[in-house]
């Protein structure tokens, strides 16, 4: 049978994943894609971000009994009334959860208000619910200012993440509209401004990633015998992986498009797919590395 502590790894990483894509995607849609574009292709998702912000509403649901199960004594605690009041009221992964909890509703509830409403209330779900996942982890280790200042700069790694990676998903649609006589300009428009964006993104990451790396270790993750490091070392190979990849989009296959505009799609596509994947296993290894100790 599962054990209680992988079952919560897993619900982090539903939990996660489905925030991040959520938020990326529609905060790119609402500030840096023309209306009319950024219409088409929420229609060409269908009933896909629904469903993605149910699963982020029901790993939130799941999560309180797997941390009654882990903090208590297995899986008989985490249908305990008496474990769970507890875990709710009484730590802080309690008060985290309420706020995680609040974000969901406030994200669910924003499929049911009009278009006009509906995405910018996704992105606010998504981003507050990105942005709650900092009141608990390793940021608790701290006191005081630096306490503040490690969960501000937790907030600014997940928000700038889930931006380049969830963004990543409407650029392939809208790679492809660029093919179509009437997208066309407002596709090349998103474009550059996805490109623009970016810089400042990955950038971000970058350097929030390794001020975290410095608040949590205090060196480089370089202890191979401790899985934390192992993990974490693992983590920025492959955000470095992805950071290389942006790159060989930005500067080789965009500036292609002008003379071989089918292959140098072709390539970008291949690329931001690419991103997508490696994007989601540094988000598995992120829900590892949060319920390890940082040694």
């Amino acid at each position: 049978m599962i054990d209680p502590n992988t079952a919560l790894e897993a619900s982090r990483f539903f939990h996660d994943a489905s925030l991040m894509l959520l938020w990326g995607a529609s905060a790119f849609l609402c500030l840096l894609v023309p209306k009319a574009l950024a219409d088409r292709v929420w229609r060409m998702f269908g009933a896909a971000p629904f469903l993605i912000a149910l699963i982020a509403g029901l790993a939130t649901i799941a999560a309180l009994p797997l941390e009654a199960a882990t903090i208590g004594n297995g899986w008989s605690d985490a249908l305990n009334a008496g474990t769970i009041h507890d875990v709710l009221f009484e730590t802080t992964v309690g008060q985290a959860w309420q706020a995680q909890a609040a974000a969901a509703l406030i994200l669910l509830l924003a499929f049911l208000l009009r278009r006009d409403w509906r995405h910018p209330g996704v992105a606010l779900g998504s981003g507050l619910g990105l942005a709650a996942l900092t009141l608990t982890g390793h940021a608790s280790m701290h006191e005081g200012w630096l306490k503040l200042a490690h969960r501000s700069n937790d907030v600014l790694h997940v928000l700038t993440g889930g931006g380049w990676l969830g963004a990543l998903v409407p650029l392939i649609p809208i790679l492809r509209l660029l093919n179509t006589p009437d997208c066309r300009a407002e596709a090349l428009l998103a474009l550059r401004r996805f490109s623009t964006a970016g810089h400042g993104a990955v950038a971000l990451v970058i350097a929030s990633g390794i001020v975290n790396t410095m608040l949590v270790l205090r060196r480089l993750p370089t202890d191979w015998a401790s899985s934390y490091q192992a993990l974490l070392a693992i983590k920025i190979a492959l955000v470095a992986c992805m950071s290389l990849l942006a790159i060989v989009n930005r500067y080789i296959f965009v500036p292609r498009i002008r003379h071989d505009r089918a292959r140098a799609l072709s390539a970008i596509r291949l690329g931001a797919i690419a991103e997508i994947l490696l994007g989601i296993a540094v988000i598995a290894l992120v829900a590892v590395l949060g319920v390890l100790e940082p040694v």
